[in-house]
């Protein structure tokens, strides 16, 4: 089986990252890129569809027809935002986004990359994890063949990766001693995407995928 899939948020390092393994591996037929800024990159899989407003879909239906997954890897940090304002993005947004894609691909796998320690009681002190948390709750009721929330840790990029945060390329080349010490706290996003590539082609039993589920099924 092939599977064609929509990436979002490929111009920060998780969406990137899943992009550039999607683009390499050979179960992938197709990506269509959706992004409010271009991404500079070609490929022969590759198309991008550049969306101005994540609110307003109503021109761009035809274009997010015809896909098999989904793998919302698009975000904001919660640092220094309130409450009302990330719950705009990270709640409002994907949730619109995802129910014009379930009309539109009823077939469709859809993969939201949440966060370790998201929240699913929607109740605790932290902010961030609540808003999460609720997005995951609302997701799982949509009318789509699966929906898998993934909550990633500590993920080492991809190699060719350019959009990396500071921290990122400090710890980077870290990694491999990091992984003695800790490894049931990392993954790579070579794991991430190969997770949800088999998500889509194979399934999985739980929803909610923590960092332990994401290796498992990265495994196949």
């Amino acid at each position: 089986m092939k599977i064609k899939v929509i990436i979002t948020g490929t111009t920060g390092m998780v969406g990137e990252g899943v992009l550039l393994e999607c683009l390499e591996n050979p179960a992938v037929e197709q990506v269509l890129i959706v992004n409010r800024k271009h991404y500079d990159m070609q490929h022969p899989k590759l198309q991008e569809l550049l969306v101005p407003d994540f609110f307003d879909l109503t021109k761009v239906t035809t274009q997010l027809t015809g896909y098999n997954a989904c793998f919302f890897c698009a975000g904001i940090s919660s640092v220094g935002v309130k409450e009302p304002e990330y719950t705009h993005i990270t709640y409002d947004l994907t949730l619109h986004f995802a129910e014009t894609l379930s009309k539109l691909n009823p077939d469709m796998v859809f993969t939201y990359v949440s966060g370790s320690h998201t929240d699913s009681t929607e109740k605790g002190s932290i902010m961030w994890a609540r808003v999460k948390g609720r997005t995951e709750n609302a997701l799982v009721k949509l009318p789509f063949a699966g929906v898998y929330n993934f909550r990633p840790g500590f993920m080492k990029p991809t190699e060719g990766q350019k959009s990396m945060k500071t921290f990122y390329k400090i710890i980077a080349p870290l990694y491999p001693l990091l992984h003695l010490f800790m490894a049931k706290q990392l993954l790579t996003l070579r794991d991430v995407a190969t997770a949800m590539i088999n998500a889509v082609l194979k399934g999985y039993p739980k929803s909610v995928l923590e960092i332990g589920d994401i290796k498992v099924l990265a495994k196949g």
